[in-house]
């Protein structure tokens, strides 16, 4: 298993932070749906649990063109469906990725915490065990200077060169912007990878890492850089997006052709 702690500092309030991932989410789902593939919607509602209330999610992602080709090659047609179930209870949230082949062999399990004014300096933001933070692996994502892919790379999605009309905020081009912009958040994000398939275990588990750091990284570029299109959105006016989101989703997955795979093989 392995389990690392992504802190992404993003130049937003943890308030304005809400309305933007649910606004960033809907639209990169719509990216990579298409011919045959992508994100299913099967649930979308309000929970209330043990006095904890948000909104839970239940998707399935088809996206079997994605896997690496190790796992393609040992595992039968129909078995690399993803199945995700999150409960939004921001600013805290949980979500636990499963396989239906694999069913208890592989997990992701990621918990975050949004925190207001932080700057990824919290230790243990989300108290867990000593046994833990001895295993655990810290990793700071800095969304101007990481570096990504060519084939991830559009100049409208850089935040080095984009500027907010509505906020003024941006382009972050000060190597330590991290340190020095207003308003600040930061999303701790802890995340435990495991896949117990003998032989391909070491090297499966280290690509999820690497595909999930990725991920995290396109995304709160793309988040930044749709600011002008989210803020001063309602969550009403996201709980509506995401309804279209849903309908548009379910045409686009039976048409068209296949995303463009930009993430790398093992």
């Amino acid at each position: 298993m392995i389990i690392n702690e992504y802190r992404v500092i993003n130049n937003c309030t943890e308030e304005e932070y809400q309305v933007a991932q649910l606004y960033a989410t809907a639209v990169a789902s719509q990216e990579n749906t298409g011919g045959g593939e992508g994100v299913e919607v099967i649930k979308n509602e309000p929970y209330e649990k043990d006095g904890e209330k948000g909104q839970y999610t239940y998707k399935i992602f088809r996206l079997a063109s994605r896997v690496p080709a190790i796992v393609k090659a040992v595992a039968p047609a129909g078995a690399l469906d993803l199945y995700e179930e999150a409960w939004n209870a921001y600013p805290y949230c949980k979500t636990v990725l499963k396989n239906g082949y694999m069913k208890d062999s592989f997990s992701i399990v990621y918990e975050t915490l949004h925190v207001n004014g932080s700057r990824g300096e919290l230790e243990n933001a989300l108290n867990i065990s000593k046994e833990d933070l001895k295993k655990r692996n810290v990793i700071i994502i800095d969304i101007a200077n990481d570096k990504i892919s060519a084939k991830d790379y559009k100049p409208e999605e850089d935040p080095k060169l984009y500027h907010s009309e509505k906020t003024g905020r941006g382009p972050l081009t000060d190597p330590d912007w991290q340190k020095k912009v207003e308003p600040v958040m930061t999303c701790y994000k802890l995340v435990y990878i495991e896949f117990k398939w003998f032989g391909i275990q070491t090297r499966v588990e280290s690509f999820l890492a690497k595909t999930v750091q990725t991920l995290f990284t396109k995304f709160h570029r793309q988040l930044f850089c749709w600011t002008d299109k989210w803020y001063g959105m309602s969550i009403q006016d996201i709980r509506e997006l995401e309804a279209k989101t849903k309908e548009d989703l379910d045409l686009k997955r039976n048409q068209g052709e296949l995303p463009e795979n930009s993430l790398e093989d093992m």
